[in-house]
């Protein structure tokens, strides 16, 4: 059986889709473009000779003298969010944006998240989901409300400190909110963010939890699996599909922990398919606008994947994208409508340039692994 690993760069984007402009401070992001320009130049000989700076110009990325298969993709619906991201790039293009709520939620939800959860609420609206701690993590202590916010994206999100609600109990308060926000108020995910600390130092712990919806739709996952195709996720790909499509989950709230997960997949399986999050240029870096810890982050991931490398053999596939991006030169600090580098590791692949939606990422991956295509979902393979 052959292998395909797909690794998913968070927030990476490469350049302004066309209607970033319908989305508010979007227009003109370039996340990769601008972080190159504010650190003096990126500094990356992995992703630089695989043809990263053949995608788009980048400051300390000159274009490469032998590149991979490299280009641009774009989603096919709404969004610029890692759900309907990962979606896309398995074959799931939500008709519709999911809702997002600028002004927090109404209070009908307010009222039945308080019936399911028998909790109180403080915050409830748009906030950084670490000035959030610092502007209401000493009320929540002294009144055990727990922190309800969201941002530009499909989230509810709930902050609670561990002395408040331990991890377990937050989770709990988090499944039965999933199931509240159904019908029009079905956002992408409700996320669990206990944290720990005291007024002034408050931290996230690492046991974020996402709920998500499931897919609107059959995905390249489910069709892989139908073939006896095994289904290995890394980092918050399972939860983003509601586990969907997959039939391993590998922890890994961190780069660290899914570099970790992926070298080992990559050294131990004999077939089947590896999709990957790393999460840290989005979660730890991108939001905060921390441009010295992004580049470090795919620093890290760079040298990585100079080791991937050579754990490739012939039948073998290897697919670096990512899911929206999440500019630091944006006047938010939301994600931003953007869209994805592609480069792909694969015999044959003659260095050619590709663009074309998310979807042909698991057009591909299916082919590779299978050898055949499937009727009825978007996307070509780019081989």
């Amino acid at each position: 059986m052959r292998r395909a690993a797909v690794i998913v760069l968070d927030a990476c984007g490469v350049g302004a889709l066309p209607d970033a402009g319908e989305y508010e401070g979007d227009a003109g992001s370039n996340t990769l473009g601008h972080l190159a320009e504010r650190v003096g130049g990126l500094e990356l000989p992995t992703l630089q000779r695989l043809g990263l700076g053949s995608i788009l110009p980048l400051r300390g990325v000159p274009p490469a003298t032998e590149p991979v298969l490299h280009g641009r993709l774009a989603p096919l619906g709404p969004g610029k969010e890692s759900t309907t991201g990962h979606w896309e790039l398995m074959g799931v293009v939500p008709s519709h944006p999911l809702p997002t709520y600028p002004d927090g939620f109404p209070p009908e939800v307010i009222g039945a998240l308080e019936d399911a959860t028998g909790r109180r609420f403080c915050c409830n609206r748009p906030f950084s989901g670490t000035e959030v701690l610092d502007a209401f993590g000493e009320h929540h202590l002294e009144t055990g409300e727990l922190i309800l916010y969201t941002s530009a994206d499909s989230v509810l999100q709930i902050a609670a400190h561990v002395e408040v609600l331990d991890e377990p109990g937050l989770y709990a308060v988090c499944e039965a909110a999933r199931a509240v926000m159904e019908g029009e108020h079905h956002v992408g995910r409700v996320i669990a963010r206990p944290f720990e600390g005291t007024p002034g130092a408050f931290v996230r712990r690492e046991g974020r939890r996402d709920y998500a919806a499931e897919p609107p739709g059959r995905s390249y996952l489910e069709e892989l699996q139908d073939a006896g195709v095994p289904v290995h996720a890394v980092g918050k790909v399972r939860d983003l599909f509601a586990g969907v499509g997959i039939d391993v989950k590998h922890e890994a709230t961190n780069n660290a922990k899914g570099i970790a997960a992926t070298t080992r997949l990559l050294d131990e399986l004999d077939g089947g398919l590896i999709f990957v999050n790393l999460v840290d240029t989005d979660q730890v870096y991108g939001h905060r606008k921390d441009v010295e810890g992004f580049h470090t982050a795919l620093q890290e991931i760079d040298a990585a994947l100079a080791g991937w490398l050579d754990q490739l053999g012939a039948d073998d596939l290897l697919v670096l994208t990512a899911d929206h991006g999440v500019d630091p030169d944006a006047p938010h600090t939301d994600h931003t409508r953007e869209y994805a580098p592609l480069l792909a590791v694969f015999e044959g692949h003659g260095g050619r340039r590709h663009d074309g939606p998310l979807a042909d990422v698991g057009a591909s991956a299916m082919r590779w692994l299978t050898g055949r295509e499937v009727a009825g979902l978007p996307g070509e393979s780019f081989f």
